[in-house]
């Protein structure tokens, strides 16, 4: 697309945009009663109005059926986990049997890890990125302890380059470098600072050429771009659904179990009541037999009260189609960074976000070369929701659910107000 710095344009593609009607689906947050320019969805996705309805729906069974709501029509609690499944395959590209609602992220990487992770031996070492989110670092390493494996030695760090792009042949270099003795790699789908999509196909391939698992930290990818898990042929898959899948602050994560391993009742895992086969769960026996998928993974029954804001943000995603909402991203995204590029702050500008539409999802990480943090303060102040990742990145993201064009042109404008300001 041919783009154009002017007001008259932006607006010209917001009138044209097939997905227009689906801002009216979400709550604005306001500013001296303007709705704020929200770039955020990558941190916390904002609420959809049909989220009322559902939460009360779970209240009133609660209130008039109590404990009876577990098998009460519709959405019995007792299959709680089960609602939604078609949609959560459907944004990360898997069987039905291969996905599911539960816990949060971090405990979900967990119990991934307490099943994939098993050193024997030299094979041993877990590759993940330099920069790593911490709690991914954490998770990681605390295996390793428990396991009495040593991360000084043990846990490679691919190290990422100073202009943030972290090539599919540097990681699968490092995959090379340490084949015999390479026991797990985890990546993120997307890097949380770079804003960098990973090409999980080729470092799926290039892990299991090696004998190693090899999973993904899909935070900031599921609801962002399309990814197909199964065909990947990826061992595991984790994520939350409170950024671009707009479920409420905390709300329930979720996870991914390739088939070839959730249907094997002898894979290593650690086990809980919900993962019993649920013919015999009721019948309280102390042998475990798990059930088939990756429900064989679960712990407790779902929290139906915020889950339920969850199936209402998924109803959206099934109606408005991932395909959809990727091509209005690319040129969503696209033009914001023809505008920054454009601008009359350009020189004082690094986007560490590849400029590959197929190697980012929304996100532009921001590094401004001096004022960084002054300009996020102005832009904070004058009604632009982002955020700002220390040392000196502002990630900005309109999400092509509820951000315009002209969300994105008037950004760019404050931008260089803020520039023109500070000097």
């Amino acid at each position: 697309m041919n783009y154009v710095n002017q007001l008259e344009f932006a607006k010209e593609l917001d009138q044209s945009d097939p997905l227009k009607s689906f801002r009216t689906k979400f709550y604005i947050p306001e500013k001296d009663g303007k709705d704020v320019i929200y770039f955020c969805g990558n941190s916390l996705g904002l609420q959809p109005e049909n989220v009322d309805e559902f939460v009360n729906r779970e209240l009133r069974k609660w209130r008039d059926f109590a404990v009876e709501g577990h098998f009460t029509e519709p959405y019995p609690w007792v299959d709680y986990h089960k609602f939604g499944r078609t949609v959560l395959a459907e944004l990360v590209g898997a069987e039905e049997n291969e996905v599911v609602a539960f816990n949060s992220l971090t405990v979900n990487l967990h119990l991934m890890l307490a099943s994939f992770y098993q050193p024997e031996g030299v094979r041993n070492k877990i590759i993940i990125e330099s920069g790593a989110f911490p709690s991914d670092h954490f998770a990681v390493t605390s295996h390793m302890k428990i396991k009495g494996v040593d991360p000084a030695m043990s846990l490679v760090e691919v190290a990422v380059p100073e202009d943030g792009y972290l090539s599919t042949a540097e990681i699968i270099d490092a995959i090379n470098d340490h084949k015999n003795e390479l026991a797990l790699v985890l990546l993120p789908g997307i890097q949380y600072y770079t804003g960098q999509f990973f090409r999980i196909r080729e470092i799926t391939r290039a892990a299991h050429d090696v004998g190693a698992f090899v999973g993904f930290d899909l935070a900031h990818a599921i609801g962002n771009v399309p990814v197909s898990l199964h065909d990947d042929d990826v061992d595991f898959a984790v994520w939350c659904s409170y950024k671009y899948l707009n479920s409420g602050p905390g709300n329930v994560g979720g996870g991914f179990i390739h088939q070839k391993h959730n249907n094997d009742p002898s894979f290593p895992r650690l086990a809980g009541w919900w993962g019993q086969d649920e013919t015999i769960r009721f019948k309280m026996e102390n042998n475990f037999q798990p059930t088939k998928g990756i429900d064989g993974w679960m712990l407790s029954n779902i929290n139906a009260l915020s889950t339920s804001a969850h199936l209402a943000a998924l109803e959206i995603f099934k109606e408005a189609g991932m395909e959809n909402l990727r091509k209005k991203s690319i040129t969503l995204t696209g033009y914001l960074e023809f505008l920054l590029k454009d601008s009359s702050f350009a020189p004082n500008l690094k986007i560490l976000t590849p400029g590959s539409a197929d190697e980012r999802g929304c996100q532009l990480s921001l590094y401004f070369l001096k004022n960084g943090r002054n300009v996020y303060d102005f832009l904070t102040h004058n009604g632009v929701m982002l955020d700002w990742r220390e040392p000196n990145v502002m990630r900005a993201a309109p999400a092509p659910l509820y951000n315009t064009f002209e969300d994105v042109f008037r950004f760019v404008k404050l931008c260089e107000k803020a520039h023109d300001q500070l000097g």
